[in-house]
């Protein structure tokens, strides 16, 4: 019976990650994935016609052109540029098995219409988004925000970040409905609106967040990776490899013992829900509508890639609906062709309709492959049992709830936290502006 510090049961991002994190270490890993291909629930599919079989859907037909020019995330996600992801990759030096671009502007959709989320002080000026006054209002916030340092009170303005909601804040600089909205969800990235009553603090971190990812490219904050996120997992799977990691794909996995298995033995398990039902409870459901199209999206001035949000008050719901495009220039479909996913967190027995108002702003579309899936949480966190399963992916279209997971499970697994410093040396990823 083979000996292992840890045994990763499938290959999806965040088990790759935490299997690269753990070899790095110095840890003896042994990775399982059930599958023939890397990246699990969040693969990414080529040539075409695999994403046709997946989905059980006939074609493809000669209109989409060729299949092998296709790579179709089925989770796709952007990076924040100053994000924890990119932090992880920069630290991990993942990023040398990457090139990035620079996904071309971030949009809010307000009463029927999609408007850009200004990137510049010029595109702000310019912005229907809000009033002369508003514009004003929103700049003192942002240059609150800029300068809020949390071990200095002199930049509280007098309000406690832990006492001050965030609801408390926006009053504070006297902000109308309309920018609390694009404050809160364009920027800030909430989904649902429970971050109004909450201690500002969190709220004020990620609006700096976003700044500083916007003021590495001037054009939007989010970078996406050339060929898609398919690079992800496999990168961090090599880096594990390098440390000595064990893969074995195509692999069944018949049942976890919790005294002595007959195979493979280890000290502690990280995997993904799938392998472990009776230890996942579901606390909701996410849909997506994958969409291939053969035009840009209207109304966001041609853009190759672009993310929309479509705030839950517009539409009267409880959380966001997300639409992320890429595109050839990402070189992730055909010559002229894009791909659009919508998502969110379902609310009613009807998941599709409720993102209609997501696919009207994206027609004519050629092709669209449905997924309603259960968000699934772990039962327990671990540290008895010491099985650790990552939760579900959910419905946002960048990658920091998925981070958080990967900070909180690290710690759980190894009871540090995860330090991401002395990244500095490493600090210029690949990315390319065209």
């Amino acid at each position: 019976m083979q000996e292992y510090d840890i045994i990763v049961l499938g290959t999806g991002l965040k088990e790759c990650i935490l299997s690269g994190l753990m070899s790095q270490s110095g840890k003896k890993i042994l990775h399982i994935d059930k599958n023939p291909y890397y990246g699990g629930e969040s693969a990414s599919l080529s040539p075409l016609e695999e994403l046709y079989k997946n989905f059980k859907v006939p074609g493809p037909g000669k209109s989409k052109g060729c299949g092998k020019e296709w790579n179709i995330d089925l989770i796709p996600k952007f990076f924040l540029a100053n994000g924890q992801l990119v932090k992880i990759l920069v630290h991990t030096e993942v990023t040398r098995y990457l090139d990035f671009r620079v996904v071309e502007g971030s949009y809010i959709y307000k009463a029927g219409k999609v408007h850009k989320v200004p990137a510049t002080e010029e595109e702000a000026h310019a912005s229907d988004l809000m009033g002369m006054f508003d514009k004003r209002r929103f700049r003192k916030l942002l240059l609150f925000a800029l300068n809020f340092d949390v071990k200095n009170p002199r930049t509280y303005q007098d309000m406690d970040p832990v006492k001050t909601t965030t609801r408390d804040l926006f009053s504070h600089f006297d902000l109308g409905l309309d920018v609390m909205e694009f404050t809160g969800h364009a920027i800030a990235l909430h989904s649902t609106e429970s971050y109004l009553d909450q201690p500002y603090v969190e709220t004020i971190r990620r609006i700096k967040l976003y700044s500083e990812s916007l003021a590495r490219h001037n054009t939007s904050p989010y970078i996406y990776p050339v060929y898609g996120l398919g690079e992800l997992p496999q990168g961090f799977a090599r880096l594990s490899a390098e440390y000595g990691g064990t893969f074995l794909l195509n692999r069944a996995v018949d049942e976890i013992v919790m005294d002595n298995g007959k195979l493979f033995h280890c000290k502690q398990l990280i995997c993904d829900p799938s392998y472990v039902p009776n230890r996942v409870r579901k606390v909701g459901r996410v849909i997506r509508v994958i969409c291939l199209l053969n035009h840009p999206v209207k109304n966001t001035h041609e853009a190759n890639s672009c993310q929309i949000i479509i705030p839950q008050r517009q539409l009267n719901r409880k959380s966001d609906i997300f639409i992320s495009v890429v595109s050839y220039a990402h070189n992730v479909a055909s010559d002229g062709m894009y791909i659009a996913t919508v998502s969110t967190t379902a609310e009613t027995s009807n998941p599709e309709k409720e993102v209609q108002p997501g696919l009207e702003l994206l027609e004519p579309i050629m092709q669209k492959f449905v997924s309603v899936r259960h968000l699934l949480v772990p039962n327990e966190d671990g540290k008895k049992s010491q099985i650790f399963v990552s939760r579900s992916y959910d419905a946002t279209d960048h990658f920091e709830a998925e981070c958080e997971d990967i900070k909180d499970m690290y710690h759980r697994i190894t009871g540090a936290e995860l330090c991401l410093g002395g990244s500095e040396r490493h600090q210029s990823y690949n990315s390319d502006e065209d």
